[in-house]
């Protein structure tokens, strides 16, 4: 960017005001006519001549004043005589005329620092002369086409440059720094002796400042002259325009004037942050602090007088009201500090100051007439440091803008709203469900929120939210406003490839985290639809994936057929649920995800009581619109809360309930739905067990699973009514009896514990009945001990690739009144009657106890139990059985038990599996098979994963058998065929061998006419696999078949109406276009190579 042009009157400086300015010598004072230009080369030799040092080591010696009267005395006579130096003494002449008081100086012999100043300035002025002669010449012409363009004749050499800096650093030291007083542009160093006389000093000060200003006004000269000396400059301007003026004397107040119209003029032209860095080094520190041990011996600085302090402040408040002021003040003071090294001293001092730096920027400046203009002009200058996009400063830039916002989030609430809050959020604010879009005026397809402008916002919520991590009710507040789009943009990125999925999942995390236990709850709720406490997105606006991994957000055409709008409906509501349980899952540590399951079990008991009223209720005939509508809403929301508790309770840990209270409110909550509404109809085996659980729990707890305190009896006495009132009301007997019995135990603080109390515990911990821990009697309040006993959430030997095999002890008890505890025995190697007993609780009708047994049998052949491997055949059998049950636990568990058993002994049990996935049992329908066989095919990749590299002998059966699965009638098994071949070539290392063609004709002719888009899906993503996976090798192994691959993919991205399929294929071709270019164009490898010749 070019230097703004300079005031018209700044050259008149130098004379006084009296001269014209100084021109390119083609008229010289008096009208006489122009000398010979002196060359460049003489000018820059007559500076060395007058700073040429003595002989001897000593470099300081030439600024000696015998040294510099003898450079003098010698330049002089070299002007005088020698020839050649005509044409300079006449320039020289010419400045010195222009400016008297360098001309006096220069005569002058009893000075002969001041003296050498006025010559060096002098010999300066007429380099600028001369300078700006040559730039008036025509440019040479070039050597010929191909040649670098010759340099201007105004071109300095590196030589020459080097001369005109020391010139420049002795004509600073010798003219300008002597006679600044205390405190006023200040090094550290050595004190400069005090110049003579003293009354000379404020002309002296003006000559050398108004030659200095000159010179700076040319590019060649200016460079190094404010790149290393504007501190110094800048401390002269201000002390002769706005000092006090004892220092001024012999200045007018006209040149006064013109010092202050410099001023202003080298600071708008530099470059700002330097600016900045300068002027906070002449306002110096408010306060000398006291000299730390080891420091006395420095030389301390004066401190800055008041004056310079205020106008410094003005000047850099002035900067910082300028355009990009803010970053100009933020480089300045960051730059160049030394806080950018390694270790842990380095980085406080780096956060110190940012933090310092956030704090100028919030204080609004004096100059300044509104602090909402200032909050207007500085705010969006805040938010422009979040997108700074070098690594080396982006870091401490987001620290400042974040501090920054904080700071005057704090200090004025309303005003960091309007000007920070709401643009940082404004495109989650312009889609969200209040927003007053003008449908009418936007059609299908507008984009409302671009994919660049969503990321960046998404990033700048993570930076100031999560990472400033202020909790401040304004901050809670705005961010709640927009955390329904937040949550749909998150449910979005779960579904796609999008890298805002982690950012969205950290925004909503935080929030949960630092909100109110209410609010954070209700937020949960509103995410749902259970509440109207989060703005979601607005009906009309969708998301899109974007080409760079984010999203957009556009208008779209409202669906005109009711049955698509139902089930896009349906599907948005249950991606919700999944995504509100897996944000659970994250929070189970802070007791969240068990207060929201309380929560919703709560719900569960209104709708239980809602149901129980609408069934006693006579049917109203007629009812108006507004009662049907009303009716209808309270339907979705009962279905609702019944789809939550369902996924809840599939999906979260058995770990959900972190202290007693929340367990006593989970029993609590089950007491109060069994009091309103007893197990009945259809659903009545389900809330028994549901019932027998919870009264399991507490038994359990009472009867020495976990270590009660005073504390904890205190909480369990609140289940005291319930309990009560099920004894005397629930249809049941056993379970009033056990009800009565638990009241007994919690008012006796498990003094006195009855025979059923331990019974329904030892059903819950899956020990056999009597063999329990009693409490200690006779010792009313002691804590039961943990003795022999198993902890209360007790957990199998389950597998990590199973996430639903969850809570399957807490969920194996049942009711006593029915069938009595599963059995499951304790013993570490049970003698032939207990592994007997287990094979028979295998076909136990209550699928609590058949899973307990199952996960039991798995145990055993994890533990090489020499009995159960005895075996083998038979419990091969009763898992497989197993496995076409339909109850989740049972089957997961067979499931578990078979995988277990074929990783022992893959010879024997494989072929049997292989069989029984390619011909299913008969008898059975096509939906069960089809079901069945699925399983097994979980079973298989299981025993894929556990066989290791051992995998690769079985590979060709395997491949075939899922080959075989893909041309299945039923659609869900070819998808679910597909994807465990695809986890097969994984596994194998995409190492396939002679069956490659098999596989690659299979995944063509699918994709390209399977009827089911999920079908034609999972073969994509095989090939997708396929080329991700083999990499570079994908020319080796898959040359046979690479271009019918090729041409596969661009068939799909061409006439494919699935959006998912297109983008697995967009993302194969990507794939394979980088493939292409690593085989074709490899890296450039810089290699040296020694030959040697014969």
């Amino acid at each position: 960017m070019a230097p703004p042009p300079p005031p018209p009157d700044l050259p008149k400086m130098a004379a006084g005001g009296a001269a014209p300015p100084l021109h390119d010598g083609a008229k010289m004072a008096g009208g006489a006519e122009p000398a010979p230009a002196p060359a460049l080369e003489r000018v820059v030799e007559a500076l060395e001549l007058l700073l040429r040092p003595p002989a001897g080591p000593d470099p300081e010696a030439a600024l000696r004043p015998e040294t510099l009267h003898s450079n003098a005395a010698a330049l002089e006579e070299r002007l005088r005589g020698a020839p050649g130096w005509e044409a300079l003494r006449g320039l020289r002449r010419a400045v010195l005329a222009r400016a008297p008081a360098l001309a006096a100086g220069a005569a002058g012999e009893a000075e002969p620092g001041w003296a050498a100043a006025c010559g060096l300035l002098a010999l300066l002025l007429c380099l600028k002369e001369r300078l700006a002669a040559l730039a008036a010449l025509p440019a040479a012409r070039g050597a010929g086409p191909g040649a670098a363009p010759p340099p201007s004749a105004d071109t300095l050499s590196v030589a020459q440059g080097r001369a005109v800096g020391r010139a420049l650093r002795a004509a600073v030291g010798l003219g300008l720094a002597p006679y600044l007083p205390p405190g006023v542009g200040q090094r550290p160093g050595p004190p400069a002796p005090p110049p003579s006389p003293p009354a000379a000093r404020g002309a002296r000060l003006h000559a050398a400042t108004a030659a200095l200003a000159e010179l700076a006004q040319h590019p060649a000269l200016g460079g190094p002259l404010l790149a290393r000396h504007l501190g110094l400059l800048l401390a002269g301007l201000c002390l002769l325009g706005h000092g006090p003026a004892a220092h001024s004397e012999g200045v007018s107040e006209a040149e006064r004037a013109r010092c202050r119209e410099a001023l202003r003029h080298i600071l708008d032209r530099v470059y700002q942050p330097l600016a900045v860095r300068e002027l906070l080094i002449l306002q110096g520190r408010p306060k000398q602090s006291p000299p730390s041990p080891g420091e006395e011996t420095k030389p301390a600085l004066v401190r800055a007088p008041a004056w310079l302090r205020r106008l410094c402040g003005q000047l850099l408040s002035e900067r910082l009201m300028r355009p990009s002021g803010v970053q100009a003040v933020v480089r300045g003071i960051m730059e160049g500090t030394g806080a950018g090294g390694s270790g842990a001293e380095a980085a406080a001092v780096d956060w110190r100051k940012c933090d310092t730096v956030a704090k100028i920027l919030a204080s609004c400046p004096q100059q300044c007439l509104s602090l909402e203009d200032y909050y207007r002009l500085v705010c969006p200058q805040i938010l422009d440091l979040l997108h700074i996009q070098d690594k080396l400063t982006a870091r401490q830039f987001q620290r400042v803008a974040t501090t920054t916002l904080l700071t005057m989030a704090k200090e004025h609430p309303q005003l960091a709203e309007k000007h920070l809050l709401q643009p940082l959020l404004a495109p989650l604010l312009r889609c969200s469900e209040t927003a007053e879009l003008a449908v009418d005026d936007l059609s299908a397809g507008t984009v409302l929120v671009t994919e660049a402008e969503l990321g960046s916002c998404v990033e700048d919520v993570l930076k100031v939210y999560v990472v400033g991590n202020d909790s401040s009710s304004l901050l809670l507040g705005s961010l709640q406003s927009v955390l329904g789009v937040v949550f749909s943009l998150y449910s979005f990125a779960k579904q796609n490839v999008s890298y805002l999925r982690s950012p969205c999942q950290e925004i909503l995390l935080w929030f949960l985290e630092k909100s109110e236990r209410e609010v954070s709850l209700a937020v949960l709720e509103g995410f749902v639809g259970l509440n109207s406490s989060v703005r979601a997105l607005h009906p009309r606006c969708r998301f899109r994936a974007g080409s760079e991994g984010g999203a957009a957000i556009a208008v779209e055409e409202t669906i005109s057929d009711e049955d698509e709008a139902l089930y896009q409906k349906v599907s948005l509501e249950q991606c919700h649920v999944e995504n509100v349980v897996e944000l659970l899952s994250h929070c189970q540590k802070s007791g969240l995800a068990g207060d929201f399951f309380i929560r919703c079990l709560k719900a569960l008991t209104r709708v239980a009581a809602e149901d129980e009223a609408d069934s006693n209720s006579a049917a109203v005939p007629g009812r108006s619109l507004l009662e049907l509508e009303q009716y209808h809403a309270g339907q979705r929301r009962k279905l609702l809360v019944l789809q939550l508790v369902a996924t809840l309770c599939e999906n979260v840990s058995d770990t959900v309930f972190t202290d007693i209270a929340q367990v006593e409110e989970f029993v609590a909550a089950t007491l109060q739905r069994a009091c309103v509404s007893p197990a009945r109809g259809p659903g009545a085996a389900a809330e028994a067990q549901t019932l027998a659980m919870a009264m399991g729990l507490v038994a359990a707890m009472l009867s020495g699973a976990v270590q009660l305190q005073s504390s904890d009896f205190a909480v369990l006495k609140r289940l005291v009514p319930l309990l009560e009132e099920l004894s005397r009301t629930y249809p049941e007997p056993l379970t009033q009896e056990l009800a009565m019995d638990l009241r007994i135990a919690i008012c006796t603080r498990g003094a006195f514990s009855p025979g059923t109390v331990g019974a329904a515990a030892d059903g819950v911990l899956g020990r056999k009945p009597g063999t329990g821990v009693q409490s200690p009697a006779g010792i009313p309040g002691a804590a039961p001990s943990l003795g022999g006993g198993q902890a209360l959430p007790r957990r199998g030997h389950s597998s990590p690739s199973a996430p639903r095999e969850r809570s399957d002890e807490q969920s194996a008890s049942h009711e006593p009144s029915t069938a009595g505890p599963a059995p499951a025995p304790c013993a570490d190697s049970p003698a032939p009657a207990g592994l007997q007993e287990l094979l028979v609780s295998a076909y136990d009708p209550q699928p609590p106890g058949r899973a307990a047994a199952l996960r039991h049998l798995s145990s055993l052949i994890t533990q090489r139990d020499p009995e159960a491997l005895r075996l083998q055949e038979k419990l091969l059998e009763v898992f497989l059985e197993n496995v076409q049950h339909e109850d989740a636990f049972v089957y997961l568990s067979a499931i578990q038990g078979v995988a277990l058993l074929s990783s022992e002994y893959p010879e024997r049990i494989l072929p049997v599996l292989l069989a029984r996935y390619g011909c299913p049992a008969r008898g059975t329908e096509d939906t069960a098979a089809a079901v069945t066989r699925m399983k097994l095919g979980e079973v298989l990749m299981r025993v894929t994963r556990a066989l290791g590299d051992m995998v690769f002998k079985h590979r060709e059966p395997l491949v075939q058998a899922f080959l075989r699965g893909a041309r299945d009638p039923d659609g869900a098994l070819r998808a679910s065929s597909l994807s465990n071949l695809g986890e097969l070539c994984q596994r194998l290392g995409f190492q396939l061998g002679s069956i490659v063609q098999e596989v690659t004709s299979c995944l063509t002719a699918i994709a390209k006419t399977d009827p089911e888009a999920e079908v034609r899906r999972a073969a994509v993503h095989v090939v997708v696999l396929l080329l991700r996976g083999l990499s570079e090798k994908a020319t080796e192994v898959l040359q046979d078949v690479l271009r019918d691959l090729y041409r596969l993919l661009k068939h799909v991205v061409a006439a494919e109406p699935d959006g998912a399929t297109v983008l697995h294929a967009q993302l194969a071709l990507e794939e394979l276009d980088a493939v292409m270019r690593r085989v074709l164009f490899p890296p450039q490898a810089l290699e040296k190579k020694i030959v040697v010749l014969p």
